[in-house]
């Protein structure tokens, strides 16, 4: 079973982690003290002693909480506050700022910029550990109400939103680091017969059937719902011939399929394979639904009931 697809239907990480604070201060007891005194808190502590080195580190490793001081060597902590939220990967992580500067106006700036909190130094262990915690408390709920948004009701997979976003991800990391990478669209054959025929709750059963199969797929693979009959399962570090492989099991599940109340239909489906190496260099991901929505149309045209690919290099 898709461990991440199953987990995501209760809008549940599906690789938790214990949660990541980073520590963006020049002084390296700063550092010893955080790690000594939050080590009980079941968080990972990474440290960095300057405001480069932060900015590399959180965009590398997305922490849920960074704690930063105001007066770094180099690039202050406001600078470093306003490059974290310009940069889209860095945005949404929680900054509590930590500093000895009584400057009321200082602290408004911090919040201003967009820090969630702000603790005066020497503090308190209690009251930082206090405040961490809460900050990890608001991603998480964050995090898991974002997931929920990018859901579909019916079937539980990603929606449409999740997929073109998590395609645009999965396909930069392949071209950077030439990876393989192939995409699968499929859909229901002649299923506006089937809510004709049988009434749209028993469509309803026959969409969440069709999704459970591709949820069963490899934990690797990434299952969404497209749109209506349609669907998208996103397939990483996987050639093309891997990916025919894959369907052509989610066909023949579904095919296989005996319907409690209909014990005589047999239902179908189509599909259409694509992967990275189709495209040329200037290839985006937009082509690769392309391809994968024109092996899907010759699958159709040629019966339906098949998996199709399209092995053509894209013309320039």
């Amino acid at each position: 079973m898709n461990v991440g697809a199953l987990g995501s239907s209760f809008g549940i990480d599906p690789s938790p982690r214990a949660p990541r604070v980073l520590s963006i201060d020049d002084s390296e007891l700063m550092h010893r003290l955080l790690r000594a005194r939050l080590q009980l808190e079941q968080v990972e502590i990474h440290c960095a002693s300057g405001g480069e080195e932060g900015l590399k580190m959180a965009g590398e490793m997305q922490p849920d909480v960074i704690l930063l001081d105001i007066e770094l060597d180099g690039m202050d902590g406001f600078e470093v506050l306003q490059r974290l939220k310009e940069n889209p990967r860095t945005h949404d992580i929680a900054v509590i700022f930590i500093s000895a500067t009584n400057d009321t106006m200082d602290r408004v700036r911090c919040l201003d910029l967009g820090a969630v909190d702000f603790v005066h130094k020497p503090f308190e262990i209690a009251e930082l550990k206090a405040r961490v915690r809460s900050a990890i408390r608001i991603q998480q709920l964050l995090r898991m109400l974002s997931q929920r948004a990018q859901l579909d009701g019916l079937t539980a997979l990603w929606n449409r939103a999740y997929f073109d976003q998590r395609l645009m991800a999965e396909f930069g990391e392949a071209r950077r680091h030439t990876r393989r990478m192939s995409l699968v669209l499929c859909d229901i054959d002649h299923f506006k017969t089937v809510n004709d025929r049988y009434g749209h709750p028993f469509g309803d059963e026959v969409l969440a059937h069709f999704s459970s199969i591709l949820m069963g797929g490899r934990v690797s693979d990434i299952p969404c719902r497209y749109g209506g009959e349609e669907f998208g399962v996103i397939l990483p570090n996987t050639s093309i011939a891997e990916a025919t492989e894959v369907a052509e099991r989610f066909r023949a599940a579904f095919e296989e399929h005996r319907w409690r109340r209909h014990p005589d239909l047999v239902l179908t489906a189509s599909f259409g394979v694509a992967d990275i190496g189709m495209l040329n260099i200037n290839g985006k991901s937009a082509d690769l639904v392309a391809h994968a929505d024109g092996a899907l149309y010759n699958a159709k045209r040629a019966g339906r009931n098949r998996v199709s690919s399209i092995a053509t290099p894209m013309a320039a």
